[in-house]
């Protein structure tokens, strides 16, 4: 086996970056082939290497890549995933990752966030709790580690 066919079996054959499904049978050459991401420089990270689309990978080495929040999603004041990812991976702890009006969008954020996590840092076990406070509901990323 590979060292693509390897990460990418890890990954469930999904891009880190866009967390769409990547097709094994796509030339590699193709922006929706696969390829292997060096996803960070820290020595420290548990994953240096994820599976994305040769486009997405590509367009990340001229920008910074940022995770999108879903539009379906009601939060304000999204945290920035890639950071968070990498503070809870490196530290573990706790993070707040946004607000929400109502417990619902909180409870959906909530729900999305940790599945997303799952793929986006495979292996750190990460829940989500909400928490009232000032007519708002804060969502709260933790991992088991502190």
């Amino acid at each position: 086996m590979s060292l693509l066919d390897d990460v990418a079996e890890r990954d469930g054959w999904r891009c880190w970056v866009c967390d769409e499904p990547v097709d094994p049978d796509t030339s590699v050459n193709d922006p929706l082939g696969p390829s292997v991401d060096s996803r960070t420089s820290d020595r420290k990270a548990k994953v240096a290497e994820r599976l994305a689309h040769r486009g997405c990978n590509s367009r990340k080495g001229a920008v910074k890549v940022v995770i999108d929040w879903p539009d379906r999603l009601y939060v304000v004041e999204p945290a920035p995933l890639i950071a968070v990812a990498a503070r809870l991976e490196r530290k573990g702890g706790r993070e707040t990752v946004g607000r929400c009006p109502t417990r619902q969008d909180a409870q959906e954020a909530a729900e999305w966030l940790v599945d997303r996590f799952s793929r986006l840092v495979p292996g750190l076990p990460v829940t989500a709790a909400i928490e009232a406070g000032g007519g708002q509901f804060l969502v709260i990323l933790t991992t088991g580690r502190r």
